[in-house]
């Protein structure tokens, strides 16, 4: 079977990986064009295009697949299928007709929950069990296509989004093979998903990190983990932006007013919040490196009684 691979982050390795050691032929490689990154604001090639180089595997970098020139460069390919893994752009239904089999999506999430670009942060934010991958039949509305085969897994206690990412990105790599092998053989069946089940998550900001005190310390710390490592979980101080990168729930009843500090201890600064006590172990102001709240105390008069937020 030959496949064009369409895939941009580190999310989408692995599943390019799988289908080339499965024995796949990929004769194309898709990917979003290199875009400035850092403070040197330096262009930086996606990690697909980075591991298809070392593959072997010619890559296509169009700035859009709208146009007649890139869907005929792919036209002419001649390939089965088209396997999609976190391209970053919706296709065109040109695109999405031109093969026998279609294009193929791999989404981190058991859909229909959780449709749009961020579900591994909001699973965890939410407080869900379990989470997983789905492949699916590309359609033109957002991660509405009919699902071929999930796997699930349970979350761990302390999950943030980027051990999250890494399980998912290790599972969906053999669900892709598994799903392109039996629709090879032909023994696939394509369920179409309950839209009375769905659930639409937009697109992370910044400013979705933001920490708000009068919540409970166990909705706080799930924000905080399943936005770490970005956009990041943050709040104020001094008038400065205060960014949390690791924290946990304590069962203390505080008797500050949300988001002060209720006690500090010399590995974690507790903060009073709308249920219990938010231990924060691990901090940084914008613009500084990440340090234990040991070292940052050290440094940063924060006592009892400050108010944060």
């Amino acid at each position: 079977m030959r496949v064009i691979f369409m895939g941009t982050p580190e999310f989408a390795v692995p599943s390019l990986d799988a289908l080339v050691q499965a024995g796949f032929d990929v004769p194309l490689v898709v990917t979003r064009p290199d875009k400035p990154a850092g403070r040197g604001k330096r262009m930086q090639a996606p990690a697909v295009k980075r591991r298809a180089a070392a593959l072997g595997v010619p890559v296509f970098q169009p700035p859009t697949l709208k146009k007649p020139e890139p869907q005929e460069r792919l036209r002419a390919v001649g390939v089965d299928v088209i396997a999609v893994v976190a391209f970053g752009a919706i296709l065109p239904v040109e695109v999405l007709a031109m093969t026998r089999l279609g294009a193929i999506n791999v989404h981190a999430s058991l859909l229909p929950k959780y449709r749009g670009s961020s579900p591994i942060n909001w699973a965890i934010v939410n407080g869900e069990g379990s989470s997983g991958v789905t492949t699916m039949y590309l359609s033109e509305g957002v991660d509405t296509g009919d699902i071929l085969l999930q796997r699930a897994i349970p979350l761990a206690p302390r999950e943030t989004a980027a051990t999250l990412h890494d399980k998912l990105a290790a599972l969906g790599g053999p669900l892709l093979v598994e799903t392109l092998q039996g629709l090879a053989a032909g023994t696939l069946t394509a369920t179409p998903q309950d839209d009375g089940a769905s659930s639409y998550i937009p697109k992370l900001t910044r400013d979705d990190g933001l920490l708000d005190w009068s919540q409970p310390a166990l909705a706080l710390d799930r924000r905080i983990r399943g936005f770490t490592p970005w956009p990041g979980a943050f709040t104020f101080w001094d008038a400065r932006r205060l960014n949390v990168r690791a924290a946990h729930p304590v069962a203390i009843v505080p008797t500050q007013a949300p988001g002060h500090i209720e006690a500090v201890a010399h590995d974690a600064v507790l903060v009073a919040t709308g249920d219990g006590c938010l231990a924060l172990t691990e901090v940084h102001l914008e613009g500084k490196r990440p340090m234990p709240v040991t070292a940052f105390l050290a440094g940063h008069p924060l006592g009892i009684g400050a108010q944060l937020g």
